[in-house]
């Protein structure tokens, strides 16, 4: 089987942005993580994006040195589907899938998402991708996932219009938040996490220390302080989660 190409995959596979986005968590066999890394950004991102799919982020958890954090995006919920098919069922997975699946423990942490508004997406493109062997950047990504009542929107909305604008206003803009996709998972092969209602906001630093100092920005706002926090607390149904995360060479998001 042939390597993945060392150049930029041709331009044509950029497609429109990605309405449906897999957030991928895998929980992997102690020290198996940088083998899989190698092999994904090896035989795993062209390929996919050949079936119909966009690899957009691949990422060491800075917490759990066994664990592995990665986002694909479809254009739709029947291209998913399709690129799922194609993907799982052709030469490349069956070719390097069982050494991969072998350095896993779990891959079923799974959140389906979509943009929380349009243009709140990523804002990525294939063209802009290292090649392989790239050294990973040093950049800091953060994830900050947020959980409310199935079926409600106001806890959305409030990260929606109350968080994003003062993130975007005490430094960096958030490259991305997205939000639940209720569709029913057609792709059983692949389980997702059901009876979810998640707010994912994702920012990048140049390094963790630009992220600690937005953050003490954030928190010493008197609007987030005393309006925004406040209402989030009571719609929240757990304490949000923060995934820290070092980009790998390969990953677009960065």
């Amino acid at each position: 089987m042939p390597t993945a190409p060392s150049g930029p995959p041709p331009a044509d596979l950029a497609g429109p942005p990605s309405a449906v986005i897999e957030l991928r968590q895998y929980t992997l066999r102690p020290r198996r993580r940088d083998e899989l890394v190698e092999l994904f950004d090896r035989e795993f991102i062209e390929t996919q994006e050949e079936a119909g799919m966009s690899v957009l982020g691949q990422f060491r958890d800075l917490d759990d040195p066994d664990r592995f954090v990665w986002l694909r995006g479809f254009t739709d919920m029947t291209a998913r589907h399709r690129a799922l098919t194609a993907f799982y069922g052709g030469p490349v997975w069956s070719a390097h899938g069982p050494r991969a699946n072998d350095t896993m423990i779990d891959s079923d942490d799974v959140l389906l998402l979509r943009p929380a508004t349009a243009g709140s997406g990523f804002d990525v493109s294939p063209s802009a991708r290292p090649p392989v062997g790239a050294t990973p950047p040093d950049r800091f990504v953060a994830a900050t996932l947020w959980s409310f009542p199935p079926g409600r929107n106001d806890g959305i909305a409030l990260i929606r219009d109350g968080v994003l604008p003062l993130l975007a206003e005490t430094g960096p803009a958030p490259l991305a938040c997205l939000a639940t996709e209720p569709a029913h998972n057609t792709f059983s092969r692949l389980p997702v996490r059901t009876g979810e209602n998640v707010a994912a906001v994702f920012t990048a630093y140049a390094d963790e220390n630009a992220h600690r100092l937005h953050v003490a920005a954030m928190r010493a706002h008197p609007r987030l302080r005393d309006e925004i926090l406040p209402a989030i607390e009571r719609e929240q149904t757990a304490a949000p989660r923060m995934l820290r995360l070092s980009p790998t060479g390969r990953s677009l998001v960065a």
